[in-house]
């Protein structure tokens, strides 16, 4: 006989999940009567630190083999905790662990619980929407753009639709990107008709600010469109025209570091302010660290074209965040709706801290997300433990681990049970506000499309990777395994992420494949019927919009998990394996190769549904 513990089950512990500071939890521990148990204690260690918590547990039921020991207890300072249990018996003192999802004596992990602010809020208005990701050059060009600010060189392309560049430059010797199409807002807005048919309720954008190359993550000016995309009258009037149909609009910010070529740095000249052109009598720079100036200084990942800046310092934070017409300021009084801060792991907690501060005192409602590409809630980066939920500081990330594990899952390298273990394993460790507006995306400009990806891995040369179309075959077969991976991304908890031309059936191998020109007129309609379908879906059902989680099997090719609210309780099945699965339910919500019998319905294999009990 086993000790019984399962941190997942409200038999066991109450409340599921993260605890805020000072919430009363319970915890049970059922253990088998012939230990003989004689004392049992909780031992919680706090992260990084030397400190440890212990609560006895007293006996409190007599369960047939098991006696039942109960253990109520609260915490007053926010942190990350792991927990253990130390049980005295007759035969002496031993320690339980986590082993998977059973509990094993004296080995295993530990339980993990983040204690977080009792006032950690999430924007209600994004949780559980339909997001749209955009790369504003590659989505759609209404009209003429004024170009003559825009950075050179640049080339603008007229074969919308033609292969991303990724050849070096013949005369720079380096691949510049700064081969354009002419993406630019009054576009966005022209098509923002289509998105809202595709009941979309969050665009996300791309960086927008004047840059030099066409992914404009080496900002030039923070205050101020690139030329290329539009003027500021434009930008408002786009977000103007998505609120009216209940749209949110969701920047991306690069604080890092800044372009070589920017008002800040100024590595060649073009703006006579920079701390490079300009030295110790520039305003920036104490912004940039100089090891031997002026060529020798500290750069994100190495890249010459992007100086790392120094977040703290004082002129950075007032410039960005702190001053009456800081760029968090500017960007939110012309319309944005909330930011996406890039590469959160390399920003201090304290400017991350400092950005939601001010956010909220601009707009209560506005939403702060991080990329972040592991489990955030016990994040580590650069040996500095991070604190984005604990100390309240995002309200959202990208969620790359349902990612992977839903590619492993319809890939056949996992038989469904870690993909069960990673929903409930992020749906323990969030806080469950998090966990309702988390990005959940197949496809982001970082990595390969959706539909290439699950057709394969495709490694090699930028030359060969170009020349990478799937054949008849292969995209049929892909299409099919998409059918599943949208299915997962549209039941599951927190925001759908559809990544621009996704739904029409876009292919693309790494950036700066995954980055070609939406192609208006010649979609898909397979897609476009897939997701039109799934986002009515989940539109329309209020527990897969903010319900809770509950994974109830997992494994054998097949995965099933319960959405429940307030008003609406729904299973959601996909069955991969050889066998029909059954599921007891009053309607079908959505289905694929499931069939009504008696008083329920039959998934059949190779087939999922939506159902609702």
């Amino acid at each position: 006989m086993r000790i019984l513990y399962d941190s997942r089950d409200e038999q066991y512990k109450t409340p599921f999940g993260t605890l805020t500071v000072e919430q009363n939890c319970t915890l049970h521990v059922r253990i088998p009567k012939e230990i003989e148990t004689k004392f049992v204690q909780l031992v919680l260690e706090k992260a990084d630190a030397d400190a440890a918590l212990e609560f006895p547990f007293s006996w409190a039921d007599s369960e047939g083999d098991y006696d039942v020991f109960r253990c109520e207890f609260s915490i007053d300072a926010r942190g990350l905790y792991f927990y253990w249990f130390r049980i005295t018996a007759r035969s002496g003192t031993f320690r339980l662990f986590r082993q998977g999802r059973d509990t094993n004596m004296e080995a295993g992990e530990r339980w993990q619980l983040s204690v977080i602010p009792a006032d950690f809020t999430v924007p209600k208005a994004f949780q559980g929407r339909v997001m749209y990701q955009i790369f504003p050059d590659r989505f759609a060009r209404e009209g003429e753009t004024e170009l003559r600010d825009k950075l050179r060189p640049f080339v603008l392309r007229e074969d919308w639709g033609g292969t991303p560049e990724y050849r070096p430059d013949p005369a720079a010797g380096e691949i510049l990107c700064n081969d354009f199409f002419g993406g630019n807002f009054r576009g966005i807005q022209s098509r923002l008709p289509y998105l809202h048919s595709l009941g979309v309720g969050v665009l996300y954008l791309n960086p927008i600010s004047m840059a030099f190359s066409n992914h404009r993550y080496d900002t030039a000016d923070y205050k101020r469109p690139d030329p290329m995309l539009g003027t500021e009258a434009e930008f408002r009037a786009l977000c103007e025209a998505a609120h009216r149909l209940d749209m949110k609009v969701i920047l991306d910010g690069v604080y890092s570091h800044t372009g070589a070529n920017s008002v800040y740095f100024d590595r060649y000249g073009v703006f006579g302010t920079g701390a490079y052109s300009r030295g110790e009598a520039s305003p920036y720079y104490k912004w940039y660290s100089f090891r031997r100036y002026p060529d020798d200084y500290e750069c994100w990942w190495n890249f010459v074209t992007l100086p790392n800046v120094n977040e703290l310092e004082e002129s950075y934070l007032d410039y960005i965040i702190r001053d009456e017409d800081s760029v968090v300021a500017h960007w939110l009084a012309l319309g944005a709706d909330g930011f996406r801060l890039d590469v959160a792991d390399e920003l201090p907690d304290a400017f991350i801290a400092c950005f939601k501060a001010r956010l909220r005192q601009l707009d209560p409602e506005a939403l702060l997300m991080g990329e972040v590409w592991e489990d955030a809630s016990n994040k580590s980066a650069y040996s500095v433990r991070r604190r984005y939920f604990v100390d309240g500081e995002l309200d959202s990330v990208m969620n790359y681990p349902w990612r992977t594990a839903i590619l492993d899952f319809l890939r056949d390298q996992d038989d469904g049970s870690a993909l069960g273990e990673a929903i409930m394993t992020i749906a323990e460790n969030y806080p469950p506000q998090v966990l309702q507006a988390l990005m959940n995306a197949l496809s982001t400009h970082d990595t390969p499309r959706i539909l290439t990806a699950l057709a394969g891995d495709f490694e090699g040369s930028r030359e060969e990777q170009a020349r990478v179309r799937l054949s008849p075959e292969a995209r049929e077969q892909a299409l099919e395994r998409l059918r599943f991976a949208a299915f997962l991304q549209f039941t599951l908890p927190g925001c759908p992420c559809i990544y621009y031309g996704d739904e029409a059936g876009m292919e693309g191998c790494k950036d700066p494949f995954n980055r070609g020109c939406y192609p208006w007129g010649r979609e898909d309609g397979h897609f476009l019927e897939l997701y039109r379908s799934l986002s009515a879906l989940r539109n329309d059902a209020p527990a897969l919009q903010r319900g809770t989680v509950r994974v109830t099997e997992a494994g054998g090719g097949r995965l099933t998990f319960l959405r429940r609210c307030e008003t609406q309780r729904v299973l959601c099945c996909v069955n991969r394996s050889d066998a029909p699965l059954r599921v007891e339910a009053r309607r079908c919500l959505l289905s694929r190769n499931a069939e009504a019998e008696g008083s329920g319905f039959t998934v059949r294999p190779n087939g999922f549904g939506c159902f609702e009990l």
